[in-house]
């Protein structure tokens, strides 16, 4: 057994030779203390100690250092100078920021697949290093003071804030003009109902000068008749007072004469009184209009409110494209055993950055790849051919089936990939999208395009020979909806009230399309084999990636900055291509 000095002064060797075969070759610390030396098999953070493999697995067992986090042989740091010197000395400066998930610990890693800052109990539950690409964060800090990540941050958020203290002026300016239209809508309901009023008060004036004129009138005809009445009553007193004045006189001749002059009175004044007689007199009540109490009883308001959206069509700031660079990364292949055909990827679409989903029209499949180990991981078969798929939540997908006029939902879990409801559309659909619980889906048969919910109700249709001829691909985000027209040779952007706000044409024949984190639109060009970005405003565009044959369906991962698509050449059928952008 070697003495502890000898020990001492092979593990100082190890460590701090500079250049030495001892310096490439990262040895077992516990071992290196006690005899023989084994390679280094993995590395625990807490006890910042490269391990071989047999320490490695008593590390897991054991009592003390059972929840110790434990890197890989690919994770582990490289160099055990490195690790010593740099990794094992470095004291967190600020890391007393507790997890939210376990309040007690406290967050020292991040994990770059899933952008999480972590603890360790994280780790082991959930982001454990075999599987997400977590760093502890000493050990990638020591460059952010002052770095672009800094500065690009800053002015990020600089610009976020600028753009919604806009939005908040634009708000503020749009409510006050919608309370001046309601304060006009008030306005308005008064004046409405003072000409009901004076209206109700003409008709009023109209039945009471009626019945006026039939008072007047019958005033005027009783007031003939009592004359006529008091002219034989008055007629007749007088004969009969002059007749008993004579009698009582004694003038006999006198009262023969007026006797006999009587008769022809009382023969007179006898028909006139039989006329008299014959009149009519006639009783008034009053019937209201059924129509209006039946009106105002069937209404149920004096009318309606009608409501136009005031529109505000904000555009970010527009990117430079000139400014932008692109490069080559990798390429994926796609096929697997079960394929019976050349894939012909139609449509792609990112559940997380390390989980893409395409679809792969020839081989009615609908696959999940890795982009981490650039694998398919998953694979689900489909009665007929798929077009193109969206991602509707974390674990849903929407997928357009054109030839049954469907979308089939499906879940996706780990690497499971499962058939769950369909969804009956009225024509052949084909691009589709989803942003914030709304599925937007354009149709080449009839051509139009259609903003459903998540159950499948339209809330809104657009349609028109003028404005789409074959919408072939779409996508979405709070700047509006963009689609890709095949017949047109357009890209159209349309607002979320299906209103046409913008479009750019001198397109070939335009097919996958997506959104970067910055609002520009990338579009594939299938005549003239380019890919081009426009800007969300559409007055400017760029060919980023040129000799690309056939580029079909196109996908944007914002968290990596890098853009996948596929092609429709021979030899890249079965590949994803992948290009960061920057």
């Amino acid at each position: 057994m070697a003495s502890l000095g000898t020990k001492d002064q092979t593990f100082t060797s190890s460590i701090t030779s500079i250049g030495s075969e001892e310096d490439i070759t990262i040895f077992c610390l516990p071992c290196d203390r006690e005899g023989p030396r084994f390679p280094a098999h993995g590395y625990c953070i807490q006890c910042k100690e490269h391990l071989c493999e047999s320490c490695f697995k008593h590390h897991k067992k054991h009592k003390l250092s059972r929840h110790h986090t434990l890197l890989d042989k690919d994770s582990m740091p490289q160099s055990q100078r490195l690790s010593s010197s740099t990794i094992h000395t470095r004291i967190p400066d600020d890391l007393t920021k507790p997890c939210h998930k376990h309040e007690k610990e406290i967050i020292k890693f991040y994990c770059h697949d899933h952008k999480l800052l972590l603890c360790s109990v994280c780790i082991t539950l959930e982001h454990p290093v075999t599987a997400c690409n977590v760093n502890y964060i000493p050990e990638i800090s020591g460059q952010i003071i002052n770095s672009k990540n800094y500065t690009d941050t800053l002015k990020t958020m600089d610009t976020i804030s600028n753009q919604s203290q806009k939005i908040s002026q634009c708000v503020q300016k749009l409510t006050a003009k919608s309370n001046t239209s309601l304060a006009n809508v008030l306005a308005e309901i008064q004046t409405f109902r003072e000409k009901i009023n004076q209206r109700l008060d003409e008709l009023e004036r109209k039945a009471e000068d009626a019945a006026k004129s039939i008072q007047k009138d019958n005033n005027m005809r009783m007031k003939t008749l009592q004359t006529a009445c008091d002219d034989v009553t008055k007629s007749l007193k007088t004969s009969m007072d002059s007749i008993k004045d004579l009698n009582t006189s004694k003038q006999s001749d006198k009262l023969f004469v007026k006797l006999k002059e009587a008769e022809q009175i009382i023969k007179t004044k006898k028909n006139t009184i039989e006329k008299l007689a014959v009149f009519d007199i006639e009783e008034y009540s009053f019937q209201p209009n059924k129509a209006i109490p039946f009106l105002l009883e069937k209404e149920q308001s004096l009318g309606s409110l009608l409501q136009k959206t005031l529109k505000h069509e904000y555009f970010p700031p527009t990117v430079d494209l000139k400014s932008r660079k692109i490069s080559y990364q990798d390429e994926i292949c796609v096929k697997t055993s079960k394929d019976k055909k050349i894939c012909w990827v139609t449509g792609m679409t990112l559940l997380n950055p390390a989980l893409l989903i395409i679809t792969d029209h020839d081989n009615n499949s609908v696959k999940m790849i890795d982009t981490r180990s650039k694998s398919v991981a998953g694979q689900i078969q489909l009665d007929v051919n798929p077009w193109d798929v969206t991602s509707v939540t974390s674990n849903k997908l929407a997928v357009t089936l054109p030839n049954t006029q469907t979308i089939q939902f499906i879940s996706a879990f780990s690497d499971k990939l499962a058939k769950k409801n369909t969804l009956k559309v009225d024509g052949q659909c084909q691009g589709i999208s989803c942003y914030q619980g709304k599925i937007v889906v354009t149709f080449s048969d009839p051509a139009k395009l259609q903003i459903l919910d998540v159950d499948g109700n339209v809330l809104t249709s657009v349609l028109g020979q003028n404005m789409f001829r074959y919408p072939e691909y779409v996508t979405a985000s709070s700047n509006g909806i963009y689609t890709s027209d095949w017949e047109l040779k357009t890209v159209t952007r349309l607002n979320w009230q299906g209103d046409v706000i913008g479009g750019y044409g001198g397109l070939g024949e335009p097919s996958g399309i997506a959104l970067t984190d910055d609002g520009t639109v990338v579009v594939g060009d299938n005549n003239k084999h380019v890919i081009k970005e426009i800007t969300c405003d559409c007055f400017q565009e760029k060919i980023i990636l040129r000799d690309m044959k056939c580029a079909r369906a196109v996908c944007w991962c914002t968290e990596q900055n890098v853009l996948y698509f596929s092609s429709e050449s021979v030899n890249k059928n079965n590949f994803l291509q992948i290009y960061r952008i920057s």
